[in-house]
């Protein structure tokens, strides 16, 4: 693993770009009491204009940087009245006093300890006081056509497309605008993509004019005990249990597909939080989904949650909408 780290530094010598520290900012979320800010201390950041018409290797070259950044760890961060340091991989998150009557995204600005230059607006959901439900949603194969069922095609995809290419599926921002019912019902996602993809997909969703929310991504990091950081699994399970701990009075609906294990995951998840599922929509990437991933369904409904797998999101009967309806009047 030590020889892993690094072989992965070298990488990272040669893609690095020098410069002072920055704060990237991510899209936040709300919990009670608090707004959770998250961003990223990095020397440099990537910020070329994508052209739709530029080459593939052009796009492979600015997307394969975005994944060796040279982050800057033990930074002071400082918003408010709250400060926080960035770790190894120069992560931070700063938890603030929650403002009363809040709503909608909420900005706070922040930045490093003596660098009042580096100051960024730092974005924080804090969901309508009248949300009836809450979506949980996958990104690849879900939102945006990406191709995640087969490693190839999503290395492939990933890599020779930008922010003005890549695609979302117009079902999917059919289904989200109607459950989020004009952003009273908040929206979060959660993907096993890497954080530094976080800018490239907000920029994907803006285009896209797909709902905002805040994302809970991977850190794809090489450590002394993983290749990769946390599992597709865990992260993603770990991922619901916060978000459901966040928002103690909403139960959620989950969307995924079943090119790859959202199945599995949001069973475990029904098991652990029984009553706060509303229903489990997944779309089928592949005309032919995995064994495992259908008898996970069955699990899903047995526990009494209405689930839908197909290859798109349009017209879903209603038993998979439950109070949608109800919501919308």
């Amino acid at each position: 693993m030590r020889r892993l780290k690094g072989a992965e530094h070298l990488i990272e010598t040669l893609f690095q770009r020098s410069g002072a520290p920055i704060l990237q900012p991510y899209r936040g979320y709300a919990e009670p009491g608090h707004l959770v800010l998250q961003g990223r201390v990095l020397s440099a950041v990537r910020r070329d204009a994508p052209d739709p018409d530029q080459s593939r290797w052009t796009n492979f070259k600015e997307m394969a940087s975005l994944f060796f950044t040279s982050e800057v760890a033990d930074v002071s961060v400082v918003a408010e009245d709250g400060i926080a340091q960035s770790n190894a991989e120069g992560y931070v998150t700063l938890r603030l006093p929650r403002p009363e009557q809040a709503q909608g995204w909420v900005t706070v600005d922040a930045e490093l300890t003596d660098a009042p230059e580096t100051r960024v607006p730092m974005p924080a959901l804090v969901p309508h006081p009248e949300a009836r439900f809450g979506v949980i949603s996958d990104i690849d194969d879900t939102m945006m056509m990406t191709g995640a069922h087969s490693l190839a095609r999503n290395l492939w995809t990933t890599f020779t497309g930008n922010a003005l290419t890549r695609q979302i599926f117009p079902d999917s921002k059919t289904l989200m605008d109607r459950l989020s019912d004009h952003a009273r019902n908040p929206v979060y996602y959660v993907s096993s993509s890497p954080w530094n993809l976080h800018s490239f997909l907000d920029k994907v969703f803006t285009r896209a004019d797909l709902v905002a929310g805040p994302m809970f991504l991977r850190d794809l990091g090489i450590s002394e005990d993983s290749v990769v950081g946390a599992s597709h699994q865990d992260h993603k399970g770990a991922a619901v249990d916060t978000i459901l701990a966040a928002n103690p009075e909403l139960t959620f609906f989950l969307l995924g597909d079943t090119g790859q294990k959202d199945a599995q995951v949001y069973r475990d998840a029904v098991k652990r939080h029984p009553d706060r599922i509303q229903a489990v929509l997944l779309r089928e990437p592949v005309a032919r989904s995995k064994r495992a991933a259908l008898e996970a369904l069955l699990e899903i409904e047995a526990m009494g949650v209405p689930t839908y797998h197909g290859r798109n999101f349009s017209d879903l009967p209603d038993r998979v909408l439950p109070g949608v309806a109800e919501a919308q009047q």
